[in-house]
């Protein structure tokens, strides 16, 4: 029985043993440094130096897109309904100020002309009565309670001819203008800006009412461009900085504008809003139109390494850093400016560490392949 129990204890044993390596088999770990032989730091030919302060200044370009500020879009829509009889518009195309838009018919609109020259017929009724009734208790003639009535009378026509007359030009009809032979059973709407149109909501004969948008105009002598700038260049740029643009179907014409706003807040892709505004508009600037910019930073002294210090590895940047006895550390690092084969590093930690200014990719090579 002993013997039978010692069996089965080893073969169990046995079968865990050989399902150990196994389980224990992984990949070999990443790592961020490596160490040379001194045969291979000589042929690698490595350059150690440390980072420098230098004076900084390069074009910082940005991307983004021709904007318009909301003050600028206009709506247009009219206060009360009425159907369509007459409109030219199309989207594109230009308009003046004060340009008939549209033609709207309404049998409200007649009623309203009606009630305005018949309040306003009635009210050099009730003004003569008042007067007669003035000078009539100011002789006696009648009592003061028939003087108060007609004043009350003449003063709620004036009330009723004012308002009347407001809701004519609400309209754009003019009440001074108005008599029995200017009665009109279509009114205009009229353009409130310079532009050009962006979207026609209507269509002949169709009724609209107070609260439809009949169309949507632009006006576009103070278009915007709107960049988008990582927060690692906000802190580079100010208001009242130039900007020069050109679009991507015309790389070759620039156009001139100027800094007025930059946004505090940051996006999801951490980046910022910058506004511009043009030194002069031109008519191609259309938009929605995607454009290139170009700030000038002024100098400025930066943290810098020359470029054959960065290597790049999974769209991240890095630089080796030296640890002593042939030991390199690859430390990934932030990017500013370049100029003149330096690149500013925004990593104030490694400003006192020896690191590797040539020849860095050599030991990338190495790092990578020896993990392999």
């Amino acid at each position: 029985m002993n013997k039978i129990i010692y069996i089965l204890i080893t073969v169990i044993l046995a079968a865990c043993g050989t399902k150990k390596p196994e389980q224990q088999e992984t990949k070999p770990e990443q790592t961020n440094s490596i160490t040379l032989t001194p045969v291979q730091v000589k042929n690698a030919n490595l350059t150690i130096g440390t980072p420098e302060m230098k004076p900084m200044s390069a074009l910082l370009k940005l991307n983004g897109s021709i904007d318009i500020p909301p003050q600028n879009m206009v709506s247009v829509s009219f206060p009360l309904g009425g159907y369509l009889k007459s409109s030219k518009l199309l989207p594109g195309l230009h308009i003046s100020k004060g340009e008939v838009l549209a033609v709207l018919e309404d049998a409200q609109f007649i009623q309203l002309q009606q009630d305005y020259l018949m309040a306003k017929s009635r009210l050099v009724l009730l003004e003569s009565e008042y007067k007669r009734q003035l000078e009539l208790n100011q002789s006696k003639a009648s009592s003061d309670k028939v003087y108060q009535n007609a004043k009350a009378d003449f003063d709620s026509q004036k009330i009723l001819v004012k308002s009347l007359s407001e809701k004519l030009k609400l309209i754009g009809i003019d009440p001074f203008s108005l008599n029995e032979e200017t009665i009109s059973r279509g009114v205009n709407v009229y353009s409130p800006i310079n532009g050009f149109v962006s979207k026609v909501n209507v269509n002949i004969g169709k009724y609209t009412s107070p609260t439809d948008v009949l169309f949507e105009l632009v006006n576009p002598e103070d278009i915007h461009l709107n960049l988008s700038v990582f927060e690692n260049d906000v802190i580079k740029l100010a208001v009242g900085q130039r900007v020069k643009a050109y679009s991507h179907q015309n790389p070759n014409k620039f156009y001139n504008a100027e800094i007025i706003l930059i946004s505090r807040n940051l996006d999801a892709n951490r980046a910022a809003e910058v506004h511009c505004h043009f030194e002069k508009y031109e008519k191609e600037l259309l938009p929605g139109m995607y454009m290139t910019a170009e700030v000038g930073i002024e100098n400025q002294t930066a943290l810098t390494v020359p470029i054959e210090s960065i290597v790049k590895w999974e769209n991240k940047a890095y630089v080796f850093l030296d640890k002593g006895s042939n030991s390199f550390e690859m430390k990934q690092v932030m990017l500013g400016l370049s100029e003149n084969n330096f690149q500013e590093i925004l990593n104030p930690e490694i400003a006192k560490d020896k690191i590797v200014t040539q020849n860095a990719y050599s030991l990338l090579m190495q790092l990578k392949n020896g993990g392999e």
